[in-house]
């Protein structure tokens, strides 16, 4: 009963509220529209968790997008969404492993529920729109070979995942605002899917409550960001 208690107090009521109305969201789409995948269920649920702990910089957070990445790669599999699954498998799955470390070595203050928020250079900036472009464009003709469904918001979604992943690596706040970008190329994605099999519209649902959460986490970010800063001066001055 305490930990649950102590559960509780770790996350904040509109953090609870959110999380509860997403994961009554996703249950319930499944429900109306699947009943089958139960794969899906689960990616829904570890993901939207994820994007929560994520929220908070808690390294749980990246363990769970290791587990979501293979689940979801799978899905996508399903309906010929090779790029997802090539994304998620090959890029997404091990730059989680590489972020979850990064925030493992990189705790705020010894709190190892809470990693240390970084930033970029200008010139890392541009290194990394310049590595994206090549990924997207090296991934266009792999998707291309491979007959990928949907073959320009698929080449989207690599670009968006690429920058999100490395931005999370480098513990940079606006992780959230690319995986923010990611979701919405999804939610085009899989309301294209929805057209043929009706059962893709609960990782619609998903995708919007992945969407809404990844805003929510932007906002968290930038307080835990200015927080830091205001604690890091404060031992300065003393």
């Amino acid at each position: 009963m305490k930990r649950i208690i102590t559960l509780l107090r770790y996350f904040k009521k509109e953090e609870i509220i959110l999380w509860s109305a997403s994961v009554i969201g996703i249950i319930a789409s499944f429900f109306i529209f699947d009943r089958n995948s139960i794969i899906t269920l689960a990616a829904s649920l570890i993901g939207v968790t994820s994007i929560l702990l994520n929220a908070k910089g808690n390294p749980i957070g990246q363990s769970l997008m290791i587990f979501f990445s293979i689940l979801y790669g799978y899905i996508s599999f399903s309906f010929s969404y090779y790029g997802e699954m090539i994304t998620y498998i090959g890029m997404t799955m091990p730059m989680a492993v590489f972020a979850l470390v990064s925030w493992l070595r990189h705790p705020f203050k010894g709190k190892k529920t809470e990693v240390e928020v970084s930033g970029l250079a200008k010139n890392e900036i541009f290194f990394m729109f310049v590595l994206s472009a090549a990924v997207t464009a090296l991934f266009y003709f792999i998707l291309c070979a491979f007959n990928t469904a949907n073959i320009i918001p698929s080449t989207l979604s690599v670009t968006t995942s690429f920058i999100a992943v490395y931005l999370t690596f480098r513990r940079s706040p606006y992780f959230s605002l690319a995986y923010a970008f990611n979701d919405a190329v999804l939610l085009v994605l899989w309301t294209l899917a929805s057209f043929e099999n009706i059962k893709y519209v609960s990782v619609i649902v998903c995708f919007t409550a992945f969407l809404i959460n990844d805003i929510y986490a932007l906002i968290s970010w930038k307080k835990m960001e200015k927080r830091q800063m205001i604690h890091k001066k404060v031992e300065t001055i003393s």
